[in-house]
């Protein structure tokens, strides 16, 4: 056991010391001569060991923040259709969840509803966006196979997220669109930190194939739509105050609708028994 642990330290201790190397070393071109930068003019030594802060900092800096300035290209312009909104979706645990068993490996669940779901918020109200912590390498064929039809736009992934305090979190400073039309629809609040009003935080799908949330989720995103919002902030920081947003908005919508049902009820009964002095108003101005 202690040889074998001494075998292991070695082997570390000797890759990171090529590693070190690697990095430290001035840059070589293909005839073999050595390419000068802002360190050779520097004692030997101390060329190595700021190329190789230097390096270091580059790689650090590479996996703590997006990979581009502009996540997204430009809106686009008229004759074009560029819709009003953006909808930013994650996609573990809110579009599918992950499932793994020694007779299947890993397998990707789709969430009920998730087919209608993309295809009603889709153009020209939204343009669909997935941003996720996961690698483009594994969440690719999963999204080729979710959506078929293309209803998403746009792809980002891991190295489009800010790695602050553990976390990836998604920077929409760098999305290139309007902040007050941007909806993130997420579960993990540590992912939209930055943003926490642009947030629309639901529970996280478990896999359970009795869930409805796509289906009111749909029907708050069309709401929004159809009233033309013009900061969805505002929208989205009143429901951040629910633990479930989606069960407020059906409350909200149950209260609603029994309002205009009561309304309809009271505008019934008043052309069915008009008021007194109507009824003598008709009488006195009807014409025989």
């Amino acid at each position: 056991m202690k040889y074998s642990l001494i075998a292991i330290g070695s082997t570390l201790g000797l890759c990171g010391g090529v590693l070190a190397y690697n990095l430290g070393r001035p840059k070589i071109d293909e005839e073999g001569n050595i390419i000068e930068d802002e360190f050779s003019t520097l004692p030997t030594i101390r060329q190595f060991f700021r190329r190789l802060l230097s390096q270091i900092e580059y790689y650090n800096k590479m996996i703590k923040e997006p990979s581009r300035d502009k996540l997204l290209p430009d809106p686009v312009s008229y004759p074009y259709i560029q819709p009003p909104y953006t909808l930013v979706l994650e996609l573990t645990d809110l579009l599918v969840h992950p499932e793994w068993t020694y007779q299947t490996g890993w397998r990707f669940k789709k969430r009920p509803g998730v087919d209608k779901f993309l295809e009603q918020v889709g153009m020209p109200n939204f343009e669909v966006v997935v941003y996720t912590a996961e690698h483009g390498t594994s969440a690719y064929p999963i999204l080729d196979s979710l959506d078929p039809n293309g209803y998403i736009l746009y792809r980002l992934f891991r190295d489009a997220t800010d790695f602050i305090d553990g976390h990836h979190v998604k920077n929409l400073d760098c999305l290139n669109r309007d902040p007050r039309k941007v909806i993130v629809v997420d579960w993990n609040q540590n992912s939209v930190k930055l943003h926490r009003n642009n947030a629309f935080l639901i529970p996280r799908w478990k896999g359970n194939d009795d869930d409805t949330t796509l289906v009111d989720l749909a029907a708050f995103l069309k709401t929004i739509a159809s009233n033309g919002i013009e900061d969805v902030r505002d929208v989205l920081s009143y429901y951040g105050q629910y633990d479930d947003p989606i069960e407020a908005f059906r409350e909200n919508q149950r209260r609603l609708l029994e309002q205009l049902e009561e309304k309809e009820k009271l505008e019934k009964q008043r052309k069915q028994n008009p008021p007194l002095t109507s009824r003598w108003s008709q009488g006195l101005l009807n014409k025989r």
